[in-house]
């Protein structure tokens, strides 16, 4: 090897300053995040035995 091969050029050394090491971990949970699609109706959602029960058997 020459000497001039050991020395970094300007190009390599900002190289190496911006691609040098891999990014930091991100965690799992704060790359994800759960909401509902739309909001409960209470109402519409409870489910009525007696009610199935008399539409479907009488």
């Amino acid at each position: 090897m020459s000497r001039t091969e050991n020395i970094p050029s300007d190009a390599e050394a900002a190289r190496h300053a911006r691609f040098g090491r891999l990014p930091e971990r991100i965690r799992l949970e704060d790359t994800t995040e759960g909401h509902a699609a739309t909001s409960l109706d209470p109402a519409r959602d409870a489910y009525n035995y007696d009610e199935w029960l008399v539409r479907m058997c009488l």
